[in-house]
């Protein structure tokens, strides 16, 4: 398909949520990591919501939530292209998940440190 026969306006708009609804789907039944965090997002925002916080306070706390799921879902995108590539190992490849793994890592201390914050105050 050449650029100018990609779909545009409302059908790209379409397209495009399917696609992510596949992608979805796929870390669901084969990320473990993502369940964990979808599950943890879950309880967090039951906790979130039966706390007594004013809506920015609420929407802090999600959105911390929501950058830890979109590191995984880079993370997990790091790797499959990385997988993709070849199974024999090199430092390059290494590196890259590494640098994807290290990712996740500062998005969950980042949403640490904001529920901290946000609980604290």
């Amino acid at each position: 398909m050449n650029y100018q026969q990609k779909p545009k306006g409302l059908k790209r708009i379409y397209l495009a949520a399917g696609h992510s609804a596949r992608a979805f789907n796929w870390l669901l039944k084969n990320e473990t990591a993502f369940k964990q965090e979808i599950l943890g997002a879950a309880v967090l925002v039951a906790i979130s919501l039966w706390l007594e916080l004013a809506l920015v306070e609420r929407l802090m706390l999600w959105l911390s939530i929501l950058f830890v799921i979109f590191a995984e879902v880079v993370n997990t995108g790091i790797e499959a292209a990385i997988d993709r590539i070849g199974p024999e190992h090199h430092p390059l490849s290494g590196l890259a998940k590494d640098l994807g793994s290290l990712a996740v890592t500062i998005s969950l201390i980042i949403a640490a440190a904001v529920w901290l914050a946000v609980l604290a105050s």
